[in-house]
């Protein structure tokens, strides 16, 4: 029998699209993680894809003659106080919230990934010195701290990614150490070293992918909770100012009206209840298939 081997065969991608499709499998096994997914993408399909379905004019324009529309067949989700359409401020609301929530994410997975790995890979006195530094900024609430950061530089969407990113910055340095401390004396990363590899491709190239599992994990509960942060700001007056619609903000301003007219504030409250629910059931499913315990 004659076999032909291909040239220029990378065995390296193959091995990662096979685990790749392995945690696929396991995750689409898992009904509730699957059910939190879709939820998550229509969340997605509304508010990216929303001036497919309503202009933004909708959102930011008053109409006193029209005010106060209980959800029907004009306005499905109704409308507020100054006559504007809730469902255009919901679903445009939603960008700015899933914005701000994977933006402060990206921001804090960053420069925590990268305190986390210089302290895990170096230890020492420099694990000590960033580890302590941590330490100070997890014993403050990460409410207060984002409220302390937004009061003193001011409110917009630049300064509240600031005082939200800081908040999460030490849990993922943490998470990032912890995942490297496993792993760094494994033989493959002594190799590398034998072979003369610098320390940040080590990290970069070695370290941080073979630690990538929890790491994922976090950063989508993260984004969970930055959505919450921000909805949290803006409800106290911190976050986003008004007329520009946000979730929190939508809830902050129809308090004076929720006890008749309580669809102002049950609609945006859904609208933060199904984002948060569908990451968190994301997060549980992508934690589920990236045990190494589960793989075969």
């Amino acid at each position: 029998m004659e076999v032909n081997f291909e040239k220029g065969v990378n065995f390296k991608n193959i091995k990662k699209r096979s685990q790749l499709k392995a945690i696929w499998f396991r995750f689409s096994k898992n009904k509730l993680a699957m059910f939190g997914l879709i939820l998550f993408a229509i969340t997605i399909i509304f508010t990216v894809g929303a001036p497919v379905f309503i202009s933004y004019d909708a959102a930011i324009e008053q109409n006193i003659s029209k005010k106060l529309i209980s959800p029907g067949k004009e306005y499905i989700f109704g409308t507020d106080m100054y006559g504007r359409d809730m469902f255009a401020r919901v679903i445009y609301g939603g960008r700015i919230s899933l914005l701000v929530g994977l933006s402060t994410v990206i921001i804090s997975l960053f420069f925590g990934s990268l305190i986390g790995s210089l302290a895990a890979y170096y230890g020492g006195r420099i694990d000590n010195i960033l580890m302590r530094i941590m330490d100070v900024f997890l014993a403050i609430p990460s409410i207060l701290m984002a409220i302390a950061v937004v009061a003193a530089l001011g409110q917009g969407i630049v300064n509240i990614l600031i005082a939200m990113s800081m908040s999460r910055i030490p849990q993922f340095a943490r998470i990032v150490r912890s995942a490297i401390l496993s792993i760094k004396g494994q033989e493959f990363i002594e190799a590398a070293k034998a072979c003369g590899t610098s320390d940040a491709r080590i990290i970069a190239r070695h370290i941080l992918p073979n630690a990538i599992g929890p790491i994922v994990v976090q950063a989508s509960l993260n984004v969970a909770g930055a959505i919450l942060g921000i909805a949290g700001l803006s409800f106290v007056g911190l976050g986003i100012t008004p007329p520009t619609p946000e979730w929190g903000s939508l809830l902050s301003g129809a308090r004076s009206q929720m006890r008749y007219y309580p669809y102002l504030v049950t609609i945006p409250g859904l609208a933060i209840m199904v984002a948060v629910l569908s990451l968190n059931l994301i997060g549980d499913g992508l934690r589920d298939a990236l045990d190494p315990r589960l793989k075969n």
